[in-house]
């Protein structure tokens, strides 16, 4: 059996991969406002409802329409690609208003499936996810091959108040990541109503709010640069967020380009169920139990 070392080791694992991926997730269920700035990613034309249901609402209303019908949700799946710490990060998860979720990340060329259910998480990753997370926190080979025989082909069981728990359930709590829609919303006006769209089928109002690029003649030290220095420029960066023209006009989809985290992430299957099986007994490795010098 693993040391204690090793199996801390683990779950710090768990913990450092489950920051970078939530909480990216929940900056991207934002709006225009919320998201901060970004590209403008052309929509895909499509004909538009007639008649359109947003025709006399200014892009600020239709934003918050948009933030209210999506928070009424009761479940939903997220699906996409973003950037975390320069690292692209793909995630499709499927979260429900009682803090479920079952889905998986893919990172570095490396998997991971997530499952949440009776306030457990389980965590099951292949040998290159594992790898490249433990080789990102500095973790010495010798020490990445012992945890890596642990956890092959097992799931982590992490129980509440484990290390990582509560960031890993952080993916899982829908009414979180939806809270994000109502912090540092534009300022009035900021936002402008793009061309229509289509997302998966469904005609989409779009609204864009774009933001310039940044200069800085700072050098690597901190000190500044003499003034002839050239300054150093951020690409402009512009969010596209597209809004359901039918039934309720949840948020369908979001798309940045330019800056430092590009991606897209698109928000579906509103409100139905999200079946979660927890993994079988002899298929996982049992951190709180480990930690007390158990076996699993």
């Amino acid at each position: 059996m693993a040391s204690h070392r090793k199996l801390r080791a683990a779950a710090v694992v768990c913990a450092a991969v489950a920051v970078a991926g939530p909480a990216s997730a929940a900056a991207w269920a934002a709006p225009p406002a919320a998201a901060g700035a970004a590209v403008q990613q052309a929509a895909p034309r499509a004909p538009s409802p007639s008649p359109d249901p947003f025709a006399d609402l200014t892009p600020d209303e239709i934003a918050d329409r948009a933030i209210t019908a999506t928070q009424s949700a009761t479940s939903l799946r997220m699906t996409g690609r973003v950037v975390a710490d320069g690292e692209p990060l793909d995630i499709d998860f499927a979260v429900n208003e009682r803090d479920e979720c079952t889905g998986q990340m893919k990172i570095g060329g490396g998997t991971a499936e997530l499952r949440r259910v009776d306030d457990f998480t389980y965590m099951k990753g292949d040998e290159a996810f594992w790898r490249v997370s433990m080789a990102s926190q500095g973790m010495p080979e010798a020490q990445i091959d012992a945890t890596i025989e642990l956890v092959k082909g097992r799931w982590l069981k992490i129980a509440p108040g484990q290390a990582g728990a509560s960031d890993l359930s952080g993916v899982c709590d829908l009414e979180g990541l939806l809270a994000s829609l109502d912090e540092d919303r534009a300022e009035p006006g900021a936002l402008a109503r793009g061309p229509d769209g289509e997302v998966d089928g469904t005609p989409v109002a779009t609204l864009v709010k774009k933001d310039t690029g940044k200069e800085t003649t700072a050098t690597a030290e901190g000190t500044a640069e003499p003034e002839s220095a050239e300054p150093e420029t951020t690409e402009p960066e512009t969010t596209t967020v597209s809004v359901s023209q039918e039934g309720k006009p949840y948020i369908l989809k979001m798309d940045k380009t330019g800056g430092e985290e590009p991606g897209a992430m698109t928000l579906s299957e509103f409100d139905e169920p999200v079946d979660v099986t927890v993994p079988p007994a002899d298929e996982t490795v049992d951190l709180s139990k480990l930690d007390q010098g158990t076996n699993a």
